[in-house]
């Protein structure tokens, strides 16, 4: 099954790419967990990450914000080398990870999750409080729990202190896997109508996500990937109508 040809390269007249990977590859040991990767995400867009279990998703995130070192290939912000550097380096230059499992710190606060998230901008103090009260007014649950422990929270809510955790940082990109895992229907709307509120602040995000049907739809374009390697690329629109795409990840 061939691959949907969508044109790596940045065209013509296009918006220049905020973050590029070019021909990446990352092994665990032996296993070749990427290979050869290449896609890009451009300044204030949305762009979905597809795949089954085992294709490269998680990886990619982890490579683009310092958690894996590729063997190979660059990943690029605004055209400059990141892949190398350490991962607080690449937060500081506006990428933030909302890693899977939410990964909260359960014996502090709600605030106290927060602020940690703002730990490279503390001298910042106006700068932190502006973000703060974003995050509280996306997230208003979070504000009536502000002094709660974080490990006490439902599964929703940790996964909203994460993302808002993340905000936190002043991202200009914001890497998300897996945010609608193991959460009830109804949560994962809220999630996702939060995310286009993030979106229409100006804030790109790179997003790995089970449910393909709603990434889909939330996404202006998407990369399938099949074992580490890309498989299929295009707008979402297009991928979600391409009955390859439709029976492999859609259910149709």
């Amino acid at each position: 099954m061939g691959a949907v040809n969508e044109g790596e390269q940045v065209g013509a007249g296009a918006p220049p790419a905020l973050l590029e990977l070019e021909e990446v590859h990352v092994f665990y040991g032996r296993v070749h967990a990427l290979s050869g990767l290449t896609l890009h995400v451009r300044e204030g867009e949305i762009v979905a990450l597809l795949g089954a279990n085992g294709a490269g998703k998680s990886t990619t995130l982890r490579a683009i914000s310092g958690l894996v070192r590729p063997a190979s290939g660059q990943v690029r912000l605004d055209g400059r080398p990141i892949s190398g550097l350490p991962a607080d380096a690449i937060v500081s230059r506006g990428v933030a990870h909302v890693p899977e499992g939410r990964r909260v710190f359960a014996t502090l606060t709600v605030e106290e999750n927060l602020r940690l998230g703002a730990f490279l901008r503390r001298r910042d103090q106006a700068g932190v409080a502006r973000s703060l009260e974003w995050v509280y007014s996306l997230f208003p649950r979070l504000a009536e729990r502000r002094r709660q422990l974080a490990g006490t929270l439902s599964g929703g809510e940790q996964q909203m202190l994460a993302i808002g955790r993340a905000l936190m940082a002043g991202p200009r990109i914001l890497l998300l896997d897996e945010p609608s895992l193991g959460l009830a229907p109804l949560l994962v709307r809220s999630i996702f109508a939060t995310l286009r509120a993030i979106h229409r602040q100006g804030v790109a995000i790179l997003l790995v996500e089970q449910n393909a049907r709603a990434a889909l739809r939330l996404a202006g374009r998407a990369y399938v990937l099949e074992t580490g390697r890309l498989f299929a690329a295009g707008e979402s629109g297009a991928l979600a109508a391409d009955p390859r795409i439709r029976e492999a990840y859609l259910g149709a």
